[in-house]
């Protein structure tokens, strides 16, 4: 078995069954979930995510609504917005992309999203159902970090786990998934006394902390699986390099399993976006998929 997590190969499985989902969904009870993905100004990363957003939506027999709206937005304008797709019985799912402009608060935004619709797992509703074991929506990222996990690994019960992070979208949900799974969890982060001998505990170690390279070889424990969340544009050699939270050539070296950047977290998070869509469908009909 290859040492590097396909996050590529596995992202076009969980399309793939998406897809197949969607399609009996449609026959059989004919519901077409929905996606309204809102983006508010020109930032041109989002803009590019977005567009991705929307073509791997519609390719999973899903309907895609995109509603981009000029910075000039008042908070009002868009919490209206927002009222309206909650009430539109067309729309499963519902993404307000992030970071907003200044003037809009996030939390005010995402407070405002029909739980039911929440697709990101960002609302206060959802939060509570992770972290107390219900069935509420997964936020993406950590959901196709578990997804892995699971694939490679099987059981994780009992395994040592180490999130480096403690954001509230990425390193937090993903040590309550990794409880529900019976991983004993530490959350470390940059007040951790003594980090790299926190780390080399791990069975599983999770990186997901927005600083490049920061994780060397020598912080991980031999055969280790390593999750490299982290996304960072850096200047190497007069070029622009995308390189993730762990330093990739000294990990790869005594892990038994790492993701690559890019092309291992990545490609996943959309593709658990479209699986939350699916699944709010559902839910909102009162449909049990099939396995």
């Amino acid at each position: 078995m290859s040492k590097v997590i396909d996050g590529k190969a596995f992202a076009e499985s969980v399309r793939q069954d998406v897809a197949k989902q969607v399609a009996w969904l449609k026959d059989e009870h004919d519901i077409t979930p929905g996606l309204a993905v809102v983006l508010v100004g020109e930032d041109p990363a989002s803009q590019v995510y977005v567009r991705n957003k929307g073509i791997q939506t519609k390719a999973a027999g899903m309907n895609s609504y995109e509603h981009k709206l000029d910075t000039s937005v008042t908070e009002d304008e868009l919490l209206a917005l927002i009222n309206t797709l909650n009430n539109d019985s067309s729309v499963h799912g519902i993404l307000v992309q992030l970071p907003l402009p200044s003037h809009i608060e996030e939390s005010a935004v995402i407070d405002a999203i029909d739980y039911r619709k929440d697709v990101d797992g960002f609302h206060l509703t959802n939060v509570g159902l992770l972290n107390t074991g219900g069935d509420g929506v997964v936020p993406c990222t950590p959901l196709g970090c578990i997804m892995m996990l699971k694939d490679r690994l099987g059981d994780l019960s009992g395994k040592n786990a180490v999130v480096v992070g403690r954001s509230n979208i990425v390193g937090k949900p993903m040590a309550a998934l990794l409880l529900k799974e019976s991983c004993t969890v530490t959350i470390a982060h940059s007040r951790t006394q003594d980090l790299p001998a926190v780390c080399r505990e791990a069975d599983i170690l999770v990186a997901a902390v927005g600083r490049p390279e920061m994780v060397p070889g020598d912080w991980v424990k031999p055969g280790a699986t390593v999750i490299d969340v982290g996304i960072n544009r850096i200047e190497r050699d007069g070029k622009t390099k995308l390189v993730g939270d762990v330093d990739y050539a000294s990990c790869e070296a005594v892990a038994s399993a790492i993701t690559p950047v890019p092309g291992g977290v990545g490609p996943m998070t959309i593709a658990c976006l479209l699986h939350n869509t699916l699944q709010q469908a559902a839910r909102l009909h009162g449909v049990t998929l099939p396995e």
